[in-house]
């Protein structure tokens, strides 16, 4: 199937005026039809869900129902209860770290990637400040792939839970997903996987991949900002302890005490992002109208030719993976004798947007021997172009730098 990238491009208002947005990894830009799905409810459906009997109360609940199920579709979960509605990954990996963290004994191990973004190490070391637990930590090759022999060594600990990216928001390297679950399971760990670098690049099947939990933020799947999801495994939810407290995930409540409500308001306290789950139901389908198969296609591509194109600059150095195939999302390099942040500047000012610093990731960047990086990231709506642009700007403010 031939993919129009110009079709899709004007589906996105903000790329009208000519910028070259790539910059998808830290946010990716909302079409018309997830910024026409929230502004229809909010002048024609706007009620508070779960709570009221009145006509708009339940068209409110409709709406955030039919959302829940969109992402189980989405993910492939077996049941739409598995889907909590959070406010990003973050917060999502946050309740499985502070709930299944109760559980937790001086004596146990927990296991990260140094790939890991901070949101999913933070949380794990207030866990080990907390609890005084053990973190183990899975090393990576030259190539930024993760060490085989490493793996079996820290999974031979039995950590109680295993932490992992799906792809590096960093080096864009690919995560052997399945496999790394299974040899985790058969050491009696469980596995969170943080895929949000992976919900936009490549088809996910929970219960193939069998993850315990698994989290993702819409802002980075083409929905609006301030909703994610937690999916986790119905058993494991139901043991796990109550997270925030306050009104819509109690059953009862006396002067005494609390019933926790059924899975899922169990784990959404207070009034929750209702247009943004409508936003979010949105994106999705508008990703399913293209196929994720077409944009992964689409956006290997793109990246195919940005490191073609980097490597003809004698003055950067790529990080990472070489390989196309072997990455997603994004490509992460240096300039010599020109700082991230300085470079980043330059190109902004001629319209080219990425991004610079640690990218939330200083143990990766420690490990790298590098302060900063630069990234670019791509998405459906991102040309060769755009990449020609881009690698054209950059020959041009290094030229400029030596002068």
């Amino acid at each position: 199937m031939h993919y129009d990238v110009e079709a899709v491009r004007r589906q996105f208002p903000i790329l009208s005026g000519g910028i070259c947005y790539l910059d998808s990894a830290a946010t990716s830009q909302k079409p018309n039809i997830v910024l026409r799905a929230m502004d229809t409810f909010y002048t024609s459906q706007n009620a508070n869900i779960n709570r009221g009997v009145h006509a708009l109360a339940e068209a409110a609940t409709v709406a955030f129902e039919d959302a829940r199920k969109t992402v189980q579709r989405f993910l492939g979960a077996k049941h739409a209860h598995e889907i909590i509605f959070t406010r990003n990954a973050t917060e999502a990996i946050n309740l499985v770290a502070k709930t299944f963290g109760r559980s937790l004994a001086q004596k146990d191990r927990i296991a990260l990637t140094l790939l890991e973004h901070h949101s999913n190490i933070v949380p794990w070391l207030q866990l080990k400040e907390e609890k005084n637990i053990t973190i183990d930590w899975i090393g990576l090759e030259t190539d930024g792939s993760l060490n085989e022999s490493s793996i079996a060594d820290v999974l031979s600990k039995k950590p109680k839970l295993l932490a992992i990216t799906g792809v590096s928001n960093v080096l864009g390297t690919k995560i052997p997903l399945k496999e790394i679950i299974k040899k985790a399971h058969a050491n009696g760990t469980l596995v969170l996987v943080d895929a949000a670098q992976m919900a936009a690049h490549e088809k996910i099947d929970v219960q193939d991949l069998d993850c315990d939990f698994l989290a993702f933020s819409g802002h980075k799947v083409y929905g609006p900002t301030g909703i994610g999801v937690l999916y986790g495994k119905e058993k494991l939810l139901n043991d796990l302890p109550t997270f925030l407290g306050g009104g819509d995930m109690i059953q009862t409540v006396t002067t005494d005490g609390f019933t926790a409500a059924e899975l899922p308001r169990k784990f959404e306290a207070g009034t929750p992002a209702i247009a943004e789950a409508v936003g979010l139901k949105s994106a999705i389908e508008w990703i399913d109208s293209l196929g994720i198969a077409a944009i992964a296609e689409h956006e290997e591509h793109l990246l195919a030719h940005a490191l073609e194109k980097l490597q003809t600059i004698k003055e950067v150095k790529v990080l990472g993976p070489k390989d196309a195939k072997k990455i997603a999302s994004c490509i992460s390099f240096t300039v010599d004798g020109i700082h991230p942040h300085d470079l980043t500047q330059i190109l902004s000012e001629k319209g080219v947007y990425l991004r610079a610093g640690h990218h939330c990731t200083q143990p990766l960047h420690n490990h790298l021997g590098v302060v900063a990086t630069s990234r670019i990231s791509v998405a459906a709506y991102n040309t060769i172009e755009e990449i020609d642009r881009f690698a054209t700007e950059i020959s041009h403010a290094i030229s400029a730098w030596k002068k």
